[in-house]
């Protein structure tokens, strides 16, 4: 898919006049929203990317189309699995409600551009190496591995926990919050606010989120624009879902799970790409090797729709059947 640079540029314009908007409309004025703003306008961010994919589709065809909403729908998940890291680092520093909006807003604008110069770099070399396709392979089989021993156990608490009582002591940063402040002064020395510190460890975060993210959305597609894209509008809207499903998070018990059979299905397409532009001496002497079937983007749509449904579906019949458990057990 060929993008103008016209194009490039209207498209970042775009997101970026839509996180402009969302913080002087949203979160200029702390204050907590509400179940029904939260949900309004993450059905607002949804359906702006659903026109955006059509709109790929009918000007560029529907290969890109689907491999934008392929894209697309795998960040989101991902996106969802971070938000419960974000909500163990708001807990961890107990930020009042009325302020994580800011917090929040922060980290997708970290988040953009440490994925922006990710996929620059990802594009760069893969023009260049195409073995790099085995190691990013490699990688989501990793990644999947670690979901499945993680599963938003102990592991990632006690990972997120490291991560704030080091930035506590590398950061000098004030006991108590300050309204919406920065920065403080404490018997004439000027501080951090804990605010701070918590956006600059959601932002750490963020960029230890893209990499498996990006990884992920190379092995749907090697287009710059639709990796830029998927990642983008992914994460617009991101602030709004927070709220709307932060209670939700503790029973999806089965997300990691669902995730690590996408990052693996994905590593198997990116492994089996691998070999048809193989150019690797002691593999197959460095000639690609046609035999092995190229998956097609619907069939990659497909999979990942129905991992995340059943991995939904799952997560809430057990959360709904220890529920009752628990109700029996205590009456």
């Amino acid at each position: 898919m060929e993008t103008s640079l016209l194009v490039w540029v209207i498209t970042i314009a775009g997101i970026l006049g839509l996180l402009i908007f969302d913080f002087y409309s949203h979160v200029r004025t702390p204050h907590e929203p509400t179940i029904r703003e939260s949900a309004t306008w993450s059905i607002v961010y949804i359906a702006i990317a659903i026109l955006f994919g059509v709109g790929v589709g009918v000007f560029s065809g529907w290969v890109p189309g689907g491999e934008y909403f392929a894209g697309y729908i795998t960040e989101k998940a991902l996106s969802v699995d971070n938000l419960f890291v974000f909500l163990i680092i708001m807990t961890s520093f107990a930020v009042p409600r009325m302020y994580q909006q800011k917090v929040l807003l922060v980290g997708i604008a970290i988040a953009l551009l440490s994925r922006g110069l990710f996929i620059a770099l990802g594009v760069t070399i893969i023009e260049n190496f195409s073995w790099v396709f085995y190691l990013f392979g490699i990688l989501l089989f990793w990644l999947a591995y670690s979901q499945v021993k993680s599963s938003h156990g102990e592991e990632k608490d006690e990972a997120d926990s490291r991560l704030i009582r080091t930035l506590r002591r590398i950061v000098p940063t004030s006991d108590d919050y300050v309204e919406d402040r920065l920065t403080t002064r404490v018997n004439g020395k000027r501080l951090f606010t804990p605010l701070f510190l918590v956006m600059l460890a959601i932002g750490l975060t963020d960029v230890l989120f893209a990499l498996d993210s990006i990884p992920a959305i190379f092995g749907l597609t090697q287009d710059p624009y639709i990796v830029f894209t998927a990642n983008a509008f992914s994460l617009l809207g991101l602030r709004q879902l927070y709220f709307l499903i932060s209670g939700l998070l503790e029973r999806l018990v089965y997300l990691a799970q669902g995730l690590a059979v996408i990052l693996a299905f994905i590593g198997v397409k990116l492994v089996f790409h691998a070999l048809h532009v193989n150019e690797v001496p002691f593999i197959n002497g460095g000639r690609s090797i046609d035999w092995i079937p190229e998956i097609p983007i619907w069939f990659s749509l497909g999979f990942i729709v129905l991992t995340i449904l059943v991995a939904t579906v799952l997560s809430l019949r057990k959360s709904g059947q220890d529920a009752k458990r628990d109700e029996l057990a205590a009456s």
